[in-house]
C-alpha cells in the first residue's frame, strides 16, 4: 500500500503568517521544501488541494510541486471552470475530483457522481486527453461506485472520514462494512482503490479491515506529528504502520 502526503496544511501554517504574501522570501514553512523530505523518507506521491478560495495552497506551489517532485503530483481540486484549465496547463500526474463548499473546514463528504454525472463526464474527457488519471473522492455507496465506471474514471478515494469519526463500535462496524463493500464492487471493475480522509496513527488498523487498497492520501494527521517528530520521522512512522496492510 502506497502513501501520498498531503501538505495542504503546510500551506495553511504559512498562511495563518503570509497570507498577503506568500512568495515573500520570508514565507515560511516551504510546502515544496516539506514535499521533498517527505519523498526522501519514502512517501509515494505528493498531494495538494487546490481550492477556489486559495485558503492554503495558492497556483504557485503547484507550479513548483509539478518542477520539483520526483515522485507523483496529485491535485486535488473542485470540477469549476477555473480550477479545471488550471488543472489542464499543469498537467498533474492524477487529479481527483471532491466537493467543495467554501464555508467547510476540510471536505465533509464525498462527491455525487450520480447527481453531477453530465459537469463530470466532460471534464474527464478533458482531463484523459491531456494525459492525466482521474479519481473521484466517494463516499463508500454502490450507486457511487457505478457512475465512477460509467465515467470512466481510473480511480475511486473512498471517504473514510465517517469511520475515523465513529463514536459507536456499532456506526463503526457499519462504515467498515460499506467501505468493504464499496472497495470491493470498485476492485472488480477493475477500479484502483485508494483511501483518504480522518486517517492518523491510531486509526490506521481499521484501514486495514478494508481490502484492495492501494493508496492512503494522509495530511493533517502527519503534519501535526511532524511538529513533535519532524516530517521524516512522521512520514516514517506511518509508512511502518502501513506495511502491515495485508490487503
Amino acid at each position: 500500500m502506497r502513501l501520498g502526503v498531503n501538505i495542504d496544511h503546510v500551506a495553511t501554517l504559512r498562511q495563518a503568517r503570509y497570507s498577503t504574501m506568500p512568495e515573500s522570501k520570508n514565507a515560511e514553512p516551504d510546502p515544496i521544501a516539506i514535499a521533498g523530505i517527505c519523498e526522501r523518507a519514502g512517501a509515494n506521491s505528493i498531494t495538494a488541494h487546490l481550492r477556489a478560495d486559495r485558503r492554503h495552497i495558492q497556483d504557485r506551489d503547484l507550479e513548483r510541486l509539478r518542477e520539483n517532485i520526483v515522485t507523483k503530483l496529485n491535485l486535488e481540486m473542485g470540477n469549476t471552470p477555473e480550477i479545471v484549465d488550471f488543472a489542464l496547463r499543469l498537467v498533474p500526474d492524477e487529479v481527483c475530483l471532491v466537493p467543495e463548499n467554501r464555508q467547510e473546514v476540510t471536505t465533509e463528504g464525498g462527491l455525487d457522481l450520480v447527481a453531477n454525472k453530465k459537469e463530470l463526464a466532460g471534464t474527464i474527457k478533458r482531463l484523459h486527453s491531456a494525459g492525466v488519471r482521474v479519481s473521484m473522492f466517494i463516499d463508500p455507496a454502490r450507486e457511487q461506485v457505478d457512475a465512477a465506471v460509467e465515467l470512466g474514471a481510473d480511480i475511486i478515494e473512498l471517504h473514510t472520514g465517517k469511520l475515523a469519526n465513529a463514536y459507536t463500535e456499532k456506526i463503526e462496524q457499519q462504515e467498515l462494512e460499506r467501505l468493504r463493500e464499496a472497495a470491493t464492487r470498485a476492485a472488480n471493475f477493475n477500479l484502483q482503490v485508494n483511501a483518504g480522509h480522518g486517517i492518523n496513527y491510531r486509526n490506521i488498523t481499521l484501514i486495514h479491515k478494508i481490502p484492495h487498497l492501494t493508496e492512503l492520501n494522509i495530511g493533517h494527521s502527519i503534519v501535526a506529528r511532524a511538529i513533535l517528530t519532524g516530517f521524516e520521522a512522521a512520514v516514517r512512522e506511518m509508512l511502518a504502520l502501513m506495511a502491515k496492510y495485508r490487503g
